[in-house]
């Protein structure tokens, strides 16, 4: 079986495997532990679901620390020469957990100080970083307004939706990743999707801070078609807004939502037990539900009317387009320049 075929069936399996209630194998340690992550939905359900249950009872007292990213990046560098850090536990996106082990800042993880990594889809994981919940990008529409499902990345460069194209700034780098794919690039080079963005400024899109801008925007009709995570077109569905998604066909880009710990964390142990938890097939689970996005580990299960919404079929597997961690690390301070200066400009 090759590689990728091995990928693909371990993304599948973790949608479709027995729930199982997972033990802590080691002992409670007790006292502190400060994670910094995201706030909203995310911050609530891992109080709910990982820290209520499975960590206060081992006297184990979480602390959050929430923002929309950046902050806890700058913190992470501006404390990288201490010996004694503010953090223990740090959400990040892949890339940017790929970008910043890369300067040596977090410990490894392994399964024996974090013993439900093993159960963790191995094409997922870091030597750093685990991955806590994943999602792919798909196109999201309003099906009252367009009635025949988009097919390609392209079709938001179609004129007719002029003044209806709407893009999340926060997903900045994957708009400018799609916009490559639709101009025939690749992920290791995004300057064919640059310049393939610059050609949709005669189309007036029209640009939103935050994802709920977006999914506003939809809601009233003020834009019909955008980018958009899978598990957000879940999200807003189940808020009440008219919208489907859809595969484009040059691909899905894939993203998880990771954890890692930093060397100079405080409380380790702590923080070991806390990612341990985070992969716990039941607190998994709960993420499916409520946010939409896919369980990581292979010994969670989903009820099959939820994964028909939020997972990806053995095909659609077959098209994911991963990108390429250390390139994306390397150009982001020139695609947020590209973003900000030029194409917002």
């Amino acid at each position: 079986m090759s590689s990728h075929s091995t990928r693909r069936s371990l993304l599948l399996a973790a949608a479709s495997l027995p729930l199982a209630a997972s033990a802590p194998a080691f002992a409670a340690v007790g006292g502190r532990v400060v994670i910094a992550t995201w706030g909203g939905d995310y911050g609530d359900l891992l109080g709910k679901n990982v820290e209520q249950p499975l960590l206060k009872p081992r006297g184990i007292e979480a602390v959050q620390s929430t923002d929309d990213g950046p902050p806890r990046k700058a913190k992470l560098l501006a404390e990288r020469n201490s010996r004694r850090g503010s953090l223990d536990v740090v959400s990040l996106v892949d890339f940017e957990a790929s970008g910043l082990a890369q300067m040596g800042l977090f410990e490894t993880l392994t399964d024996a100080n974090v013993p439900n990594a093993r159960n963790a889809i191995a094409a997922l994981r870091q030597p750093q970083a685990v991955p806590h919940v994943y999602s792919g990008l798909v196109i999201a529409y309003n099906p009252d307004k367009i009635r025949t499902p988009p097919k390609s990345f392209n079709d938001l460069w179609d004129p007719k939706y002029k003044g209806r194209v709407g893009l999340a700034e926060i997903l900045f780098p994957y708009n400018i990743a799609a916009a490559s794919l639709a101009a025939g690039g690749t992920l290791s080079d995004l300057a064919p999707g640059m310049k393939k963005l610059g050609e949709m400024k005669a189309l007036s899109p029209k640009i939103f801070a935050t994802n709920e801008a977006v999914a506003q925007a939809l809601k009233s009709e003020d834009i019909w078609i955008t980018l958009a995570w899978r598990a957000r077109v879940y999200q807003w569905r189940r808020a009440g807004v008219s919208v489907a998604a859809a595969v484009p066909a040059e691909g899905i880009m894939p993203t998880t939502f990771s954890a890692v710990v930093p060397k100079n964390s405080q409380q380790k142990d702590n923080a070991f037990a806390y990612l341990d938890a985070m992969l716990d097939a039941r607190a998994q689970a709960a993420f499916a539900e409520r946010m939409g996005y896919v369980p990581t580990v292979t010994n969670a299960r989903l009820p099959a009317e939820l994964a028909a919404q939020i997972a990806f079929t053995p095909e659609e597997q077959s098209r994911f387009k991963v990108p390429d961690f250390g390139y994306f690390a390397q150009a982001m301070p020139a695609l947020q320049q590209y973003w900000s200066r030029d194409f917002k400009a």
